[in-house]
């Protein structure tokens, strides 16, 4: 009994050495065997670790088996040991040594795993955090060249990207973006969102704008296919001009190195005005006198669908919409782009190059041919030369179309005006005035010092005024449309409630628009007061050369005819056709028009102007100082809304003398809604000019020409309707 608590006290004194572990587990027997395997553990790796560990596993059994005398090899005898005791040591310590090789074994497995690339890290290589920072930190690089680009070269920033979008198709990393949704910051994830990334059914209409698409959409959801025949009509500077000329009497600058490229609407032409302005403008300008060539000059519109599809490599004017209406079975035989040389005044457009006979030429021919109507479609000034025809067409007399009086109503089946400036853009009298608007004045100093020097104010002035078809987008309507020193119309628009999210915003103030020109400084220059745009007019026939005077005079007219007979007396004369307001719709019951056009997009408006200074030959330029120099109002960026007042008048049919013929009018309003990441603005812009890429825009078109614009809804954003309720037109 004494014994037995003696070999227990022993136990327990082993037991507190050895941290609490039983002395027959922490022998230096099985300690050095054990480390002895987890060394050579460490040293080899793979499979042969694999077999070693087995091997010694096989070792370890047949030890344990041959020990006769019950002690485990590389063991220390407790003291006094009984047979149970050995027998519990041999058990331990072979179990201590079978899971100490299956450690070894686990560890070898996973680094086989790791050094072949199976484990779940590497196949999620492309989520670790220094992936996800490096590629952020390349996306705000690029993004950031992108949008400085922008700011420092405008001029060359749309062709970039319209570049850029030949090789890049945001469409095309849809499934890459929805990989890595989860691992993008939600503010990322919301950016993304509003670039349109997303995966949108073939269904959805007002969808994406790229390449045919419009179509196809149009095609599957309305079953859209050919009707009537198109005739499309560019805006002014949208089509291209060339030369023809092979003059080479002016040494200095001969015309046959030019012949047939492009000095407008092209690179030839950047690289020609940079590297030989004088010769340039030689070409460009038109003869002061004539308002027709120069004496050896022969320049003429591009013709074709390629005189107006691009203005220059890479950005678009028509060609979305030529794209679309393809997809529906339009060709070359249905569809024509009427293009024009936009300088000329537009009765000199059929004086030299017959224009509008071969318009109503071809719109007769096509109806012979398929037996339906055409729909003429013109975009900003070329609304204008569709009117001016429609109303040339019916005339009698020299020069003119001598149709008939149901010319129209026989061969027209819609009229659709896409931002058209019928009633004239704003900004075209500073153009005229001082070689100035927005895009010229909010430069910097440098950047104006260097303009002036390079293209002066005066220069500008000069050249446009030779452009006989400029002038007929001066505003018309007078103080009735436009206000006067004290009130304008559209004072109470203020932010139409179209949100408009812009810097230039700020400056739609609320001061009336009706001083349309306001005097910063009262000098002893031409100009001593404000002036209305009605002054406007007369300040700028004041102080212009007589054949500017006497082009304008007999070519157009801004007033606005109170009495039916009045309206009828100007059928006779065509200085009266491009004003709608002085000369009344055709008698047409069966034609269709339709007005589309952009709101919510800050647009010139009216300007502040100071003494030039002597930084010019001009006498009065827009104030250099003045932070506020251009006002801004609501429109689609260059025309004011104020100008499709008389798609409203209208409106209202043949109860007012306007529409005789109680046409049926349909206008759509678009909301300008960029899209941040695209230039020209993406499927839900307004702008001016890109509205021609819109996908509502398209829809419209198509439903136009394939028999669906019965369909084709009101649709008001702005209060410009109830405006023009107003107004004693």
């Amino acid at each position: 009994m004494t014994g037995l608590k003696q070999r227990n006290k022993v136990t327990d004194q082993q037991r507190e050495d050895n941290g609490g572990v039983s002395s027959s587990v922490r022998t230096p027997g099985v300690n050095a065997k054990v480390k002895a395997k987890v060394d050579e553990d460490d040293t080899e790796g793979g499979s042969e670790e694999e077999e070693e560990g087995d091997d010694n596993d096989d070792e370890e059994e047949e030890d344990d088996d041959d020990g006769d005398d019950g002690t485990p090899p590389n063991t220390i005898e407790p003291t006094t040991p009984t047979k149970s005791k050995k027998k519990l040591h041999h058990v331990f310590t072979k179990g201590l040594v079978r899971a100490q090789s299956l450690t070894k074994k686990s560890k070898s497995k996973s680094a086989a795993k790791y050094k072949e690339g199976k484990t779940e890290n590497s196949r999620r290589f492309y989520q670790t955090r220094r992936v996800v920072f490096v590629l952020g930190a390349v996306i705000g690089l690029a993004l950031t060249i992108i949008f400085s680009l922008d700011a420092l070269l405008p001029e060359f920033a749309p062709l970039f990207v319209s570049e850029l979008d030949k090789y890049i198709n945001i469409d095309s990393v849809n499934d890459f973006l929805e990989d890595w949704k989860d691992v993008i910051p939600t503010s990322i994830q919301g950016i993304i969102g509003d670039m349109g990334i997303e995966h949108e059914t073939e269904d959805a209409i007002h969808g994406s704008a790229e390449l045919f698409s419009v179509g196809r959409r149009m095609a599957k959801q309305y079953n859209v296919t050919r009707k009537f025949n198109v005739l499309l009509v560019p805006g002014t500077t949208s089509t291209g001009i060339e030369s023809w000329g092979l003059d080479n009497t002016d040494i200095s600058c001969p015309s046959q190195p030019h012949f047939r490229k492009r000095l407008w609407g092209s690179y030839y032409m950047l690289k020609t005005m940079i590297m030989d302005k004088s010769c340039w403008l030689k070409h460009i300008m038109l003869d002061p006198v004539t308002g027709l060539d120069p004496p050896g000059i022969k320049l003429r519109a591009c013709q074709g669908f390629e005189g107006a599809d691009f203005f220059m490599a890479g950005y678009w004017i028509w060609n979305k919409v030529l794209q679309n209406l393809a997809v529906i079975g339009y060709d070359p035989n249905t569809m024509l782009s009427a293009s024009y040389d936009w300088r000329l005044a537009f009765l000199d457009l059929e004086r030299r190059d017959a224009y509008f006979s071969k318009l109503k030429e071809s719109i007769e021919l096509n109806k012979r041919q398929t037996g339906e109507k055409t729909v003429l479609v013109g975009h900003s000034m070329g609304a204008q030369v569709i009117y001016y025809f429609m109303k040339w067409v019916e005339a009698e007399g020299p020069l003119y179309g001598n149709g008939g009086s149901q010319w129209v109503n026989d061969h027209i089946e819609a009229f659709v005006d896409v931002s058209g400036t019928l009633l004239g853009a704003p900004k075209c009298v500073p153009a005229l005035i001082s070689g100035e608007m927005k895009d010229t004045v909010q430069l910097n100093a440098i950047a104006m010092y260097g303009l002036e020097k390079f293209f002066s104010r005066k220069e500008r002035v000069q050249l446009l005024r030779s452009f006989g078809g400029i002038p007929s987008m001066l505003p018309k309507g007078g103080d009735l449309i436009w206000g006067t020193l004290t009130e304008a119309p559209d004072d109470v628009l203020g932010l139409l409630n179209t949100s408009i999210a812009s810097e230039e915003a700020k400056t739609m103030k609320a001061k009336s628009y009706g001083t349309f020109i306001e005097l910063v400084n009262k000098t002893d220059s031409s100009l001593s007061r404000n002036l209305t745009v009605a002054d406007s007019l007369e300040y700028l026939l004041d102080t212009s050369p007589e054949w500017f005077v006497n082009r304008i005079n007999e070519q157009y007219s801004y007033g606005v005819a109170k009495t039916r007979k009045e309206l009828e007396e100007n059928n006779k004369h065509h200085s009266k056709w491009s004003n709608p307001l002085e000369a009344a719709l055709p008698y047409a019951p069966d034609m269709k028009i339709y007005c589309f056009y952009g709101v919510g997009n800050p647009t010139e408006r009216a300007y502040k102007y100071a003494d030039a200074g002597g930084l010019t030959d001009l006498d009065i330029t827009i104030d250099p100082d003045s932070p506020d120099r251009v006002t801004m109002g609501d429109g689609d960026g260059t025309v004011s809304l104020l100008a499709h007042s008389i798609c409203h008048e209208w409106q209202k049919g043949s109860a007012l003398r306007y529409n005789p013929g109680n046409s049926k009018v349909t206008i759509v309003e678009m909301k300008h809604e960029p899209d941040r990441f695209d230039i020209r603005g993406g499927a839900k812009t307004a702008e001016h000019v890109d509205i021609l890429g819109s996908a509502e825009l398209n829809e419209l078109i198509l439903k136009v020409a394939g028999g669906l614009g019965d369909t084709i809804q009101n649709r008001f954003i702005s209060n410009l309707g109830e405006i023009v309720e107003t107004l004693d037109i």
